[in-house]
C-alpha cells in the first residue's frame, strides 16, 4: 500500500480546496491514500471567519470525484444547519465513506475551539478497500478513554490529523514533538495498528506549526517521518 503524507501550510481562506485538488491530481496515480492535516481546507485560527468559510459537504463533490482514483482524507470545518464541526473526512470510490467529528475541543491558552465548534460524540471504525480504519483529530488522542475506545474497535489503520503549534523549545529538541510521538507510538502498540499522523506547518497569528508527520507501525516504531517546519508531500510504501 502506498500512502502520501501531505504536510501542507493551509491559508485562512477557501483557496485551500484549489490547492488540495492540485496536489491530489498530481499524486493520484502514484498512491493509494493521501492524507492531509486537521482543518487543511480552512486554516486553524478561524474564529468568526468560520461563519463565512465553513464548508457544506455538497461543496466538496470534487473530492468525491477525485476519490475514484485515490482514497483521500482531509480536515475541514463543516457546516450542518446552525452547527459547525471540526471534522476528518474520508473519501473513497466516489463517496464520502466516513466523517469523524472531533470530540475533545480544546478551550485553554491559545485554543478556542469549544467556543466555535460542536463536539462529536463517538469513536468508530469503518471498512475501506485497504482495511479497517479509525480516524481521530488532534486533542482526541490525548485522552485515555479514546485509546480504550479505539482498542475495542480493533482497526488496521488509525489516521490522526493534527494542527499542533510548536511549543516547549529546549536544547534537547521540541517538547511537544516528543509528547506527540510518545502518544501515537503507544496507541499504535495498544491497537496493534499502523498509525498515520499528519500535522500541518506554516504560521497563523503568531502560531508556528511544526509538522513532523509520520507513519508508525504496529510495534510502535516510526518507520517514515517528514521534517519539521517544511511543506512536504511525500509517498511511502508500507
Amino acid at each position: 500500500m502506498r500512502i502520501t503524507l501531505a504536510q501542507t501550510s493551509p491559508k485562512l481562506n477557501r483557496s485551500n480546496l484549489e490547492d488540495l485538488v492540485s496536489i491530489i491530481a498530481t499524486c493520484r496515480n502514484e498512491t493509494d491514500l493521501i492524507v492531509f492535516s486537521e482543518l487543511s481546507l480552512n486554516g486553524y485560527m478561524l474564529q468568526d471567519k468560520l461563519y463565512e468559510d465553513a464548508w457544506d459537504i455538497a461543496e466538496l463533490d470534487i473530492l468525491k470525484d477525485l476519490s475514484r482514483d485515490v482514497d483521500i482524507v482531509v480536515g475541514a470545518a463543516i457546516k450542518e444547519g446552525t452547527d459547525f464541526t471540526n471534522s476528518a473526512l474520508y473519501f473513497s470510490n466516489g463517496t464520502l465513506l466516513s466523517k469523524h467529528d472531533k470530540v475533545y475541543l480544546p478551550n485553554y491558552g491559545m485554543f478556542e475551539e469549544a467556543r466555535y465548534f460542536k463536539a462529536g460524540n463517538v469513536f468508530e471504525s469503518f471498512s475501506s478497500s485497504h482495511g479497517k480504519v479509525s480516524m481521530v483529530v488532534c486533542e482526541d488522542l490525548w485522552h485515555v478513554s479514546v485509546h480504550k475506545s479505539l482498542i475495542s474497535e480493533n482497526p488496521d489503520y488509525i489516521i490522526a490529523l493534527a494542527a499542533s503549534p510548536a511549543r516547549g523549545f529546549s536544547d534537547a529538541g521540541l517538547e511537544i514533538e516528543d509528547k506527540w510521538y510518545e502518544i501515537i507510538k503507544t496507541l499504535a502498540l495498544e491497537c496493534n495498528a499502523k498509525l498515520i499522523f499528519v500535522n500541518r506547518v506554516g504560521f497563523e497569528d503568531g502560531l508556528g506549526f511544526w509538522g513532523g508527520s509520520c507513519i508508525v507501525n504496529e510495534e510502535a516504531s516510526i518507520v517514515y517521518k517528514l521534517p519539521r517546519y517544511e511543506k512536504v508531500i511525500k509517498t511511502f510504501e508500507i
